[in-house]
């Protein structure tokens, strides 16, 4: 649990790399990036991947879903969820001052009837009944500013991300593969979720591993996660393709 007596919240920067805009908190770490360009476009490959909830639902139904994000970050997934997805969407963020980074220097549009950044504690806000069987699509990207191991990874805090799951509601989580927190939390997760209802991802470049849980474990054949790959790609724009290609069941 965050302790609200000694938080002290970091400051927030960006800096521009070219074309690409980064978010950071206090530190070198990039927090997210946009294009500035075409800000609603995913510039990571791992933000991407937070995305293969959608090889688990059918394509048209997306848009009477609900996203809801754990960590606002550049807003990169919450701007694609409510401008690309047309989805209900909202996230929790605990950091004023990224609010605020991310509407001023980053498009994140103001709230209006499809869209609500509400400022809180991740870990208490899920437990909100409103939540409680009413997400399709969980998205947790909690990292502080040193960016060395999620700050909310216990089976508790797991388990009560799987209660705002609907019944094929899906939570993606970005993890750093190649640290040692890594095995921590798959098996954190393992105990809320069972062990049949995990699937990861191969380690990106920089070493970050997108693991997905479902509220309900399904095996959709290949042919099924090819055509929905298909559609996204063709649809929205996503690699989904390769995502298939390296993305399995943590416990065949």
């Amino acid at each position: 649990m965050v302790n609200k007596e000694s938080l002290v919240l970091p400051e927030v920067n960006f800096s521009d790399e070219g074309s690409i805009r980064h978010l950071h908190l206090d530190s070198i770490w990039i927090q997210g990036s946009m294009l500035v360009a075409a800000p609603t476009a995913l510039v990571h490959e791992y933000i991407q991947r937070m995305m293969a909830w959608l090889l688990f639902v059918e394509p048209a139904s997306v848009g009477q879903r609900q996203a809801l994000q754990l960590g606002l970050g550049a807003a990169s997934l919450t701007k694609f969820c409510h401008k690309v997805l047309r989805m209900q969407t909202a996230a929790i963020e605990l950091n004023p001052m990224v609010l605020a980074a991310c509407r001023g220097w980053f498009k994140l549009p103001q709230d209006d009837k499809r869209l609500q950044v509400i400022l809180g504690d991740a870990e208490q806000e899920i437990k909100n009944p409103r939540w409680q069987g009413a997400v399709d699509a969980l998205q947790v990207d909690l990292y502080d500013q040193e960016a060395a191991g999620p700050v909310l990874d216990s089976a508790e805090f797991y388990a009560d991300c799987r209660k705002t799951l609907t019944d094929e509601g899906c939570m993606t989580v970005n993890l750093f593969g190649r640290s040692s927190s890594f095995q921590r939390s798959v098996d954190n997760m393992a105990a809320a979720f069972g062990k049949e209802a995990l699937w990861a991802f191969k380690a990106t470049r920089e070493g970050n591993t997108v693991v997905l849980a479902q509220r309900t474990p399904t095996r959709p054949s290949r042919a099924v996660l090819m055509a929905r790959a298909d559609t996204i790609q063709r649809q929205w724009g996503l690699p989904a393709d390769k995502w298939v290609r390296v993305f399995k069941p943590v416990n065949p």
